[in-house]
């Protein structure tokens, strides 16, 4: 194959190193996400004039509930009978600890953050006096943001591509072992949540005053989680069992909030309707 038709990729998942200390591209871009995320909900919460201190208890419960749900998420959706189903490594999902040694966390799935992140923002609107709705919607138009940060970091890694292509952007993943160009699917993800957040945040900023909360997060979970089953399609499977499924894991995970998006986006839109015919 013409070397012009793809790119070779071999770049290190590590920024720097101060003696033994690594500063690496994907924690990197999970501060980036949460540290921008942070400054984008302020302002939303200056702007709406909503006490501050709601801005300042935010980050916890968030954080929190993100890497639990994720790696649980991970462990229990991709990885069962090595965390599950042998009760003995359970204490492994976050204490990855091998021969004495710290190993990091293998694995942190998003649809396990999708789960775990609204039961923390329940408990932080209840703390801070605001509405349930108010805030996962604003924090909706955050995650969509995030998840372009995430996949960023998944492509300085060279970790979750695709399939082999002959497109002239095949990338060839040097560092994972790969000698054929992929689909540098983590891109495909990432411009596609920033365009998500694109939307999101002009909707936002265009219809504050009007639209009915509930409507943002509508619109989240049928094209984020739209956007990640339709790129499945051409992705290499995480783990081996779902090399036999129709569908696989993350297209399955995929289809519950979307359809819980399209059914309350036509709630909203009849409640719209009954509240315009009774004026």
């Amino acid at each position: 194959m013409n070397k012009i038709l793809y790119i070779n990729w071999d770049v290190s998942p590590i920024i720097f190193k101060l003696g033994t200390f690594e500063v690496k591209w994907y924690s990197f871009m999970m501060f980036a996400a949460f540290a921008i995320g942070y400054l984008i909900y302020r302002k939303m919460i200056i702007c709406e004039k909503k006490p501050i201190i709601a801005c300042k208890t935010i980050l916890f419960p968030t954080i929190i509930a993100m890497l639990v749900g994720a790696r649980i998420g991970h462990c229990l959706f991709y990885e069962p009978e090595v965390y599950f189903f042998n009760t003995s490594n359970m204490w492994k999902i976050f204490i990855p600890i091998e021969n004495g040694k710290f190993t990091g966390f293998k694995g942190l799935a998003s649809h396990g953050a999708a789960i775990a992140i609204p039961i923390g923002l329940y408990y932080y609107s209840r703390a801070n006096k605001i509405s349930y709705l108010w805030v996962v919607d604003r924090v909706a138009i955050i995650i969509a943001l995030a998840g372009f940060f995430v996949r960023i970091g998944n492509f300085m890694n060279s970790e979750i591509y695709g399939h082999e292509t002959n497109l002239p952007w095949g990338f060839v993943f040097l560092r994972a072992g790969e000698t054929i160009p992929k689909h540098p699917t983590q891109l495909y993800e990432a411009l596609s949540y920033l365009l998500i957040f694109l939307f999101l945040y002009i909707f936002y900023l265009k219809r504050k005053p009007t639209y009915k909360n509930g409507r943002i997060l509508s619109f989240f979970l049928i094209l984020f989680f739209g956007v990640r089953f339709l790129i499945e399609f051409i992705k290499e499977n995480q783990v081996k069992f779902e090399d036999n499924m129709l569908l696989n894991m993350g297209q399955i995970l995929s289809i519950p909030p979307i359809l819980v998006g399209i059914v309350w986006l036509m709630y909203l839109n009849k409640l719209n309707q009954v509240q315009q015919t009774k004026i």
